[in-house]
């Protein structure tokens, strides 16, 4: 066992950033982030953790500034959220494109309009195909431990993916639990000092990088993109085994409980995912046969895990923190198509909730599958999502 501290969602962050011996950081502040880069700069300054920081003057510039350092061999972080993220847009192509192992933390803030400081997933679901692996932590260890996890999947020479480890502003970000933080040389049972196997700075051997590329060889170089994204499962089960072996704490790309047996299984991502376990336990005290699934890497998507946990389900509720406007949430796209992989049959319906930071509590989730067991026992079809939070009487129509 490690030390124990207090530590909040983004001070374990930071710790995890530290105990992976990450060699050079680049960080703009943002609301809920902020504390994140805050906490190294800090641990820098005291002499806990020797590293270089760079203050840029914008997210693009921090993202940048990684890509640059990355591309000459050097093990990189950087952490953002909602309109950080956005403007990180444009180049978070550039770095999975070229291959380079980066770790970004995002600290989910819904991007407006309207303005809200508050957490949903529409910041980072922006980036799902952007060619980032996507580890979803529900708590400040797991916020920790995935930091650690992200950086031994990533810089794999199977993989050579980067990573985003995302936690739910404030609702993870600013809880305060006991965390076990690996001592240096705990850490180092895990984690050693980067190697890289794609990219150094060697002036007897020039490179360039995301240079202007023809159509002649652009499908190639996604596909080989795609490769790695599809490798980068296996090394995740992989390096969550050899994690739980050496910490205790056992992880995997979904993560199930009484699932077996239940006719409703309710499937979600984040820190509700407590929540949701809490409500599930209760109802089945009760004799309800409900379960759990919580999918933990939203990208590469887990499909194959999430038709076998399916199998003997009646009905599945699936809840997304975000609005898909006109159509239906990224979640709940990708079980639809797991189930069609599995060629299973049970009714799946679409929940929205959490929409701004509005809390997913416990009459959230018995609402959630007291209505998908409603609609299962009439076999409706689910034409458009559920908003189960919401407040019909102030909606309007009209604009």
């Amino acid at each position: 066992m490690g030390v124990i501290k207090a530590l909040d969602g983004n001070a374990a962050i930071a710790h995890g950033v530290m105990r992976s011996k990450v060699q050079l950081v680049a960080a703009y502040p943002i609301t809920p982030q902020t504390p994140i880069v805050e906490t190294i700069s800090s641990l820098i300054d005291t002499k806990q953790y020797d590293a270089t920081y760079i203050t840029v003057e914008s997210e693009h510039s921090a993202l940048s500034a990684v890509i640059g350092a990355a591309s000459t061999g050097v093990r990189t972080f950087t952490a953002s959220a909602s309109h950080g993220l956005a403007l990180m847009h444009e180049v978070t192509g550039t770095c999975s494109a070229s291959r380079l192992p980066a770790v970004m933390a995002v600290v989910s803030r819904a991007i407006p309009g309207p303005m809200c400081l508050w957490c949903d997933h529409s910041d980072i679901m922006t980036q799902r195909d952007q060619g980032w692996i996507q580890l979803f932590a529900k708590s400040p260890q797991e916020a920790l431990d995935f930091i650690m996890i992200a950086y031994r999947t990533s810089e794999d020479e199977r993989v050579l993916t980067p990573t985003m480890v995302d936690i739910d502003g404030f609702f993870c970000s600013h809880l305060t639990e006991p965390v076990d933080v690996p001592t240096e040389e705990e850490a180092e049972r895990f984690i050693t000092d980067f190697n890289p196997v794609n990219a150094v700075l060697d002036p007897e051997l020039p490179y360039a990088i995301n240079n202007l590329t023809s159509p002649a060889i652009f499908t190639e170089i996604k596909r080989s993109q795609d490769l790695g994204m599809r490798a980068a499962a296996g090394v995740l089960d992989e390096r969550f085994e050899q994690f739980g072996e050496l910490f205790g704490r056992r992880y995997g790309r979904i993560l199930c409980e009484n699932v077996e047996d239940a006719d409703t299984v309710v499937v979600c991502m984040g820190s509700m995912a407590g929540t949701v376990q809490h409500v599930v336990r209760q109802l089945r005290e009760e004799g309800k046969k409900v379960g759990i699934l919580r999918v933990v890497a939203f990208r590469p998507f887990p499909a194959k895990e999430v038709a076998e946990a399916l199998k003997n389900a009646k009905n599945v509720a699936v809840i997304d923190r975000v609005s898909a406007m006109g159509s239906f949430g990224p979640l709940y796209e990708e079980v639809l198509a797991s189930m069609r992989l599995g060629r299973l049959d049970a009714n799946a319906y679409s929940f929205v909730a959490g929409l701004g930071g509005r809390d997913i509590w416990e009459q959230t989730v018995e609402d959630v599958i007291a209505r998908t067991e409603e609609l299962g026992a009439e076999n409706s079809v689910c034409d458009a999502p559920i908003w189960i939070d919401l407040k019909e009487e102030e909606v309007v129509t009209n604009g």
